[in-house]
This record gives C-alpha cells, sequence and structure tokens, in this order.
C-alpha cells in the first residue's frame, strides 16, 4: 500500500502576506516554499545579537520567512537590500519590526559598510553573480550562506546558466567553506565558513 503524501503546511501569516503582495503586484521572483523554509530553519538558529544579510529583497517573500523563522525575538538585525526601489516600495508596506531594515542599493556597493553577519541569503544577481567573493568575506567564522536558484527549471538565457555554473564551481571549491547541495526548490547551496579561516 503507497503512503499518502504527507500534507503540506499552511504558510505562516507573515510569509502569505508576502505572497499575496507578489501576486497582486505580479512579481514573479520571490523565493520557493522549499528556501523559505530553510531559510526561516537557519534564521532560529543565529546567534544571540546576529546579524541577517538578505540580498535581493523583491517584495518581501524571504524577509518574512526570516522575521517568521527569529520568531518573538528582537536582539538579531535583518538588513535586506534590493536594487529595485519600486520592488522595495512594495516590500516596505509590510510594516516591518523595527530590527528589520530595509535598503535601496547595489549591494556591492554598501556590503563593506554593512559589517560582517552570521547568515547571508544570495537570491540577487550582485553578490552572487558578481561579488561572490566579497559576500563569502562577509560571513563571520561559522556564519552561514545560502544561495538559491542553482537549479531552476529553465534558464533565462545561456549567460544565466554560465553564470549559476561558476557560482557552483566557486562555492563547492572554496577553501573558506563547506557546502552541499541541496536538490529542492530551485536548487540550493548551503556554505558555511570555516571558523579557522577568520
Amino acid at each position: 500500500m503507497r503512503a499518502s503524501p504527507a500534507p503540506v503546511p499552511e504558510l505562516p501569516p507573515v510569509v502569505a502576506a508576502a505572497y499575496a503582495r507578489a501576486r497582486r503586484h505580479g512579481f514573479v521572483l520571490s523565493c520557493e516554499p522549499e528556501v523559505g523554509r530553510l531559510l526561516a530553519t537557519l534564521a532560529a538558529g543565529v546567534p544571540t545579537d546576529g546579524r541577517i544579510l538578505e540580498m535581493g529583497t523583491g517584495v518581501g517573500a524571504g524577509t518574512s520567512w526570516i522575521v517568521h523563522g527569529l520568531g518573538a525575538r528582537d536582539d538579531v538585525r535583518v538588513t535586506s537590500v534590493d536594487v529595485d526601489g519600486e520592488t522595495s516600495a512594495i516590500a516596505r508596506e509590510a510594516g516591518w519590526p523595527a530590527w528589520v531594515t530595509l535598503h535601496v542599493a547595489d549591494v556591492l556597493d554598501v556590503l563593506q559598510a554593512l559589517g560582517r553577519f552570521d547568515l547571508i541569503f544570495a537570491d540577487a544577481q550582485g553578490g552572487k553573480w558578481t561579488g561572490l567573493g566579497r559576500t563569502i568575506a562577509a560571513l563571520r567564522p561559522g556564519g552561514v550562506l545560502l544561495v538559491d536558484d542553482m537549479t531552476p527549471p529553465a534558464w533565462m538565457d545561456d549567460a544565466h546558466e554560465r553564470h549559476t555554473a561558476q557560482v557552483r564551481a566557486t562555492l563547492l571549491t572554496h577553501p573558506d567553506l563547506v557546502t552541499t547541495e541541496l536538490a529542492c526548490g530551485s536548487g540550493m547551496i548551503l556554505g558555511t565558513r570555516r571558523r579557522d579561516g577568520a
């Protein structure tokens, strides 16, 4: 007898609201729920007084998963950066907790000033396709990097496929990282910065 598939859990309210915003505004680039659930899980494990960086705010789906993962905590600072002011304005509609800050900028222009982080979610071309080494350098020792969209169902073009292959090669061979590929959602690579590579 074949087992029935497990029921899909309902989306947390803050996350459901983010996906509703995306639908309302026709935004189709939000992180998938499988990615978001892992992101929330990682956020929950960030150490006391930790710092989280999201590269690519979009309309706030990833940010909402992070907020869900942190729950009632207010000791962690969450910074999300997006180059697109229009989508960032939509994300601001959510009314985030005081410990969440949204910036409109090219993340590579502000990365050094932002400092180092315990968790980085790289969900934009800047900091992933370009400047990946700087993203890795922005991880604290023991910090975790999550990169998604590594095996999308379709490539946008040859450049998309080529850049993604380079990101994979860099992450899987970087001497300061211990990494694994996760074959779910849009495909993810999860890496932890070695503590001896500070």
